[in-house]
């Protein structure tokens, strides 16, 4: 199991991160616009780097939603691999069948 404080500024971060979603998609496209002019394209990074730096996406981790556990993680079940064979085990998740031998 994960430290609480840890998955709890996880969660933290995802809502910083769909609270200025349209601000820095906004920011970003104005950004990229080459047409525009350099000293607007300044401004608008200016205003980017002002917001808070968790409200990016990429400081978001994946974690398991069960464990909160951050690495062995498989995007499609959103579970860590620990948690994926323990489940599969028992026959929880549908179609997947853990092998032995």
């Amino acid at each position: 199991m994960a430290k609480t404080s840890s998955v709890e500024k996880n969660k933290r971060r995802e809502r910083l991160v769909e609270k200025y979603r349209t601000k820095r998609g906004a920011l970003k496209a104005v950004i990229n616009n080459k047409a525009l002019s350099i000293e607007g394209r300044f401004e608008a990074q200016l205003k980017l780097a002002t917001l808070p730096r968790n409200s990016s996406k990429v400081r978001v981790r994946n974690r398991c939603e069960l464990s909160g556990r951050a690495r062995g993680f498989y995007r499609k079940f959103k579970l860590s691999r620990i948690a994926l064979r323990d489940l599969a085990s028992i026959g929880q998740i549908p179609g997947l069948i853990k092998s032995s031998w």
